[in-house]
């Protein structure tokens, strides 16, 4: 699974389940956190997703809005676990 893919996975959820918008025109270095598009529990619900989708645990240590405020930092941090 390439970067890609695994964008290709997680834009339509943030957009969909995170932002509560799936026509929202998401790009991949916008702030979700900072830029207000949602709050930081929602990160609790991403860390669901990857284990879901990726079979990936990411422990709730690295569920900050430091390591996972863009859409390229969450596939980032999804491809360092599978790597």
């Amino acid at each position: 699974m390439d970067r890609n893919d695994i964008r290709d996975k997680l834009h339509p959820f943030v957009c969909t389940e995170l932002i509560r918008n799936p026509t929202y025109d998401l790009k991949d270095d916008e702030s979700l956190i900072r830029g207000g598009l949602i709050d930081s529990f929602s990160l609790a619900y991403f860390g669901v997703f990857v284990e879901d989708t990726f079979n990936l645990f990411i422990p709730d240590t690295d569920l900050t809005v430091e390591n996972l405020d863009t859409l390229n930092q969450m596939v980032d941090r999804v491809l360092q676990g599978l790597t």
